[in-house]
């Protein structure tokens, strides 16, 4: 039986600009048909927004932001014997931010009317001061994780 080796994180370069593999994160899950210069230009445009409205730094907005909306914990269907249940689950670090970061450009999508640039930074600020659509998604994500908790014993 051959063994599974640990899957190996790859390191990502920082940005340019502020020097933060997070930055780089940011702008790659931005991008959408390869088209970098874009996805840098809504980011970067993002983060000097927020410096302009804010007195903090745009990075440490940023963290913080990320950090609130990131979920701890999810539900996951199993199936035993005839019925489904949502089982909860701890979601490991990587998964976290890949989820904050999906729903943040879900949230700003969501904006009609304004310029992604904008909508980024706004949902980036109300994630910041622990309001907004992303930062209701994550509540909502524990809620159902906390109303399912009966079901804990089933988790894989």
């Amino acid at each position: 039986m051959a063994r599974r080796r640990k899957a190996e994180r790859r390191v990502l370069a920082p940005d340019p600009t502020y020097n933060s593999e997070l930055v780089a994160k940011v702008i790659n899950f931005t991008m959408r048909g390869g088209k970098k210069s874009t996805a840098e230009r809504i980011v970067y445009g993002a983060l000097s927004l927020i410096s302009e409205k804010m007195s903090e730094e745009p990075i440490e907005v940023l963290i913080k932001a990320i950090d609130n909306m990131k979920p701890r914990v999810e539900v996951k269907s199993r199936r035993v014997g005839g019925s489904t249940y949502q089982v909860p689950v701890e979601i490991n670090r990587d998964r976290q931010l890949a989820l904050a970061l999906r729903w943040l450009l879900a949230a700003s999508k969501a904006r009609r009317g304004v310029p992604m640039g904008t909508a980024v930074a706004m949902e980036l600020m109300d994630a910041y001061n622990g309001q907004g659509a992303v930062v209701r998604k994550r509540d909502d994500t524990h809620r159902m994780a906390q109303a399912n908790k009966a079901f804990a014993h089933y988790a894989w």
